[in-house]
């Protein structure tokens, strides 16, 4: 869909709407300074966008996804004078400065920013995040349009659609998401050839003990399963229909034990196997629902996760396709794609807008416990309107990016 350059409203800040103190208090300038350092893309000289800024604009740019490069730096410079480090007037850089600065920047710092900050922020008292004892988490990709340039389609490639080749190129990518919150975590992307599969590789690193993670059938194997468990973390993923699971030994609340071997030889020669539960069930009476569905899981003992909860559980998993739509509709903006023209500034948007999710996502919790409700009852397109009700005090931040906050989220750690 082509893009209309947009205005924001006479006086508009992005303070009016989601106070950029609050990203910063996120995304607090000193971890910021600190990764620009470490990777090297740390202003050598005062620009008019030195690198921290440009940092704070990539992120602003995924919150007004409509609006053009130069307004949302305008916004972006009025609303947050602090962040420039002067006391003059601002000016607002023509687009060609403000493609350079991004190139200078790179994407390199946003990723390492994205994982130090962007983990999962639900506590005890977070309603709707837990089962039992463990964190709920899903495993999950999509696919993100990308603006149709030669460097774009060389890069990423473009996914085969039913009538063909997709309009645009398009980006892959998988992540975790916390069920309870929404917040998205481990994310990590690439071009159309690299399969969800291998992107979980570097994703499954990131789940811990204490995690209950649940997966659809395209996660499937036995690899990305061993890898998975040796993490700590317990699973539940859906099974192939084609996958053969012998009754090895009969449990009393209807699942089984069996063994998931590397091969069929594996299988024949009964070496290098892992004991799984297999739980099987059907939705009666659901629209839509398929003949039948089976989970493998971790969890060995029927009475610590009962086959009936497990797969009511399972259904949970839907709460990754949410987060998803929060990011590539409510964010991104529906049938509009990320608006940079080549590879590396794919790269650096896509960290920016999981960031500006995760800002927005992290507002939401502290309301919602603040409000002792689920996450799930707030409104993602209105979050920015309810925290500002329930978190006015932090309406307003110097420029330390630190004052009145807790010492944990002051050094960048979301808790």
């Amino acid at each position: 869909m082509a893009r209309t350059v947009a205005r924001l409203t006479d006086g508009s800040r992005i303070t009016d709407y989601i106070s950029l103190g609050v990203v910063a208090r996120t995304f607090p300038r000193p971890l910021v300074q600190e990764i620009l350092r470490e990777t090297g893309r740390e202003s050598a000289r005062q620009r008019d966008l030195p690198a921290h800024v440009v940092v704070y604009y990539v992120i602003a740019l995924a919150l007004y996804m409509q609006v053009s490069y130069r307004e949302v730096l305008r916004a972006l410079l009025e609303g947050v004078q602090w962040l420039r480090g002067e006391a003059v007037e601002s000016k607002v850089a023509v687009r060609s400065s403000i493609s350079q600065a991004r190139i200078r920047l790179g994407w390199e710092p946003l990723m390492k920013l994205h994982d130090a900050v962007v983990k999962p922020v639900a506590t005890e008292a977070t309603k709707g995040a837990w089962y039992r004892r463990w964190r709920l988490v899903s495993l999950d990709g999509s696919m993100l349009d990308v603006p149709d340039e030669a460097e774009n389609q060389e890069a990423f490639g473009k996914s085969q659609a039913w009538r063909g080749e997709t309009a645009f190129p398009q980006i892959r990518f998988v992540g975790l998401v916390e069920n309870g919150t929404h917040v998205i975590f481990g994310s990590r992307m690439a071009s159309m050839e690299i399969g969800e599969q291998t992107l979980a590789e570097e994703v499954i690193p990131l789940l811990k003990p204490g995690m209950l993670c649940l997966a659809d059938r395209g996660f499937n194997g036995y690899p990305l399963w061993d890898s998975a468990r040796k993490t700590g973390a317990d699973l539940v993923w859906r099974l192939r229909k084609d996958l053969v699971f012998p009754r090895e030994k009969e449990l009393p609340d209807g699942s089984y034990l069996s063994t998931l071997h590397p091969s069929r030889k594996d299988r024949r020669a009964h070496r290098d196997g892992i004991i799984v539960r297999i739980v099987e069930y059907t939705l009666d009476g659901i629209p839509d629902a398929e003949e039948s569905y089976r989970l493998m899981t971790t969890i060995l003992d029927p009475e610590s996760a009962p086959a009936k909860e497990l797969a009511a559980l399972y259904h949970e998993r839907w709460e990754i396709e949410s987060a998803f739509d929060e990011l590539k509709t409510h964010l991104r903006g529906r049938q509009i794609t990320l608006r940079s023209k080549t590879p590396d500034l794919i790269r650096q948007e896509f960290y920016g807008l999981l960031m500006a999710h995760f800002a927005i996502r992290g507002l939401m919790h502290e309301a919602a416990l603040k409000g002792e409700v689920d996450p799930d009852r707030l409104s993602f397109i209105h979050a920015v309107r309810v925290v500002r009700r329930k978190m006015t005090r932090f309406a307003s931040l110097p420029p330390s990016g630190q004052a009145g906050l807790p010492r944990e989220r002051a050094s960048g750690n979301p808790g």
